[in-house]
């Protein structure tokens, strides 16, 4: 049975609802690796060290300390830590509610997700709550205490729960001002923008998890099996890169993608796949007799190319 990692109440208004949080991700899916002497294999230890007595000490050894100065500390106890006055210690606060169209921010503003679970006393109250979310479309933005931080969170209805996502502060998101993006504005032709617009069309679904899967922890895990058998690890080859930056470039890319989905999609039952899959099954198929084109159906196309061409330099007279 899942373990809970917080345990307090949902405050709404004056309705109090308690809960139990439980982590939604699971790092133990991750690839992990040991930390070993490179001479003779062994496993190393990370000891907590204490530099005056010059000797390893156990974690139940230490406390928390603040530096309030140079080299001076004040000790913070558990005690002192549950004494804080802040409702949020124990409870969700839900400070506001906003549409969840509008979103609260990126995606890269989450930090962590955690499930909800209402105790059997606060069911009918916690059912109300997330009817009222989902029939409105709305998102509940609260601040909570989880591992002696404050934390501003999202709530949402989830499968037949809620989930609690928490966020970074604003004032823990770098600026883009410190990034190198160039003062260059940049026009398109017509036919780009619908060129564009039209391998957009070609890669947009509904989002499906199920579908992705983590493929760098697949192709390690074939790596550490083929090293744990012996056998020698061969590099792919890799890709070769494009440069998009000319227009007729672009253009040629934009026209090719559009292809290879389709091909791609057409050749899947209709769903769209990504980029690299679909460049992987157009450069499996054979390649296609171009078909003679019609004085009436080569017209455009040799208006377009004409309008790609870069205009002549007159010559001097």
């Amino acid at each position: 049975m899942a373990r809970s990692m917080w345990k307090g109440a949902i405050s709404f208004g004056l309705i109090t609802i308690p809960v139990k949080l439980y982590t939604a991700t699971d790092a133990e899916a991750s690839v992990r690796f040991n930390m070993l002497h490179a001479t003779d294999l062994s496993r190393i230890q990370m000891k907590t060290w204490c530099p005056v007595e010059d000797m390893a000490i156990a974690r139940s050894d230490t406390v928390k300390g603040y530096e309030y100065a140079s080299g001076k500390y004040v000790v913070i106890t558990d005690e002192d830590l549950e004494k804080l006055p802040l409702k949020t210690m124990h409870t969700i606060e839900i400070e506001q509610f906003t549409p969840r169209e509008a979103g609260v921010g990126p995606l890269g503003f989450t930090k962590a997700a955690y499930y909800v679970e209402a105790d059997k006393v606060g069911r009918r109250a916690f059912a109300l709550l997330r009817q009222v979310l989902q029939g409105k479309g709305l998102t509940a933005v609260c601040k909570v205490v989880i591992r002696e931080r404050e934390a501003l969170a999202v709530l949402d209805p989830f499968e037949d729960t809620m989930m609690l996502t928490t966020l970074h502060w604003p004032d823990e998101i770098r600026s883009t001002a410190d990034l190198d993006l160039g003062e260059d504005t940049f026009e398109f032709k017509p036919a780009e923008l619908a060129m564009a617009d039209q391998l957009a069309d070609a890669m947009t679904a509904d989002f499906e998890p199920a579908k992705f899967r983590d493929e760098y922890r697949e192709a390690l895990m074939q790596v550490i099996e083929a090293k744990v058998a012996g056998q020698q690890i061969v590099e792919p080859p890799q890709a070769e890169e494009t440069a998009s930056g000319n227009l007729v470039d672009l253009m040629r890319l934009l026209e090719a993608s559009v292809r290879a989905q389709v091909d791609a999609r057409d050749g899947k039952g209709g769903t769209p796949v990504s980029l690299a899959e679909a460049k992987a099954t157009r450069g499996a198929e054979p390649k296609r007799a171009a078909k003679p084109k019609s004085a009436t159906a080569a017209a455009p196309d040799e208006a377009e190319a004409a309008e790609r061409r870069p205009a002549r330099r007159k010559r001097a007279s």
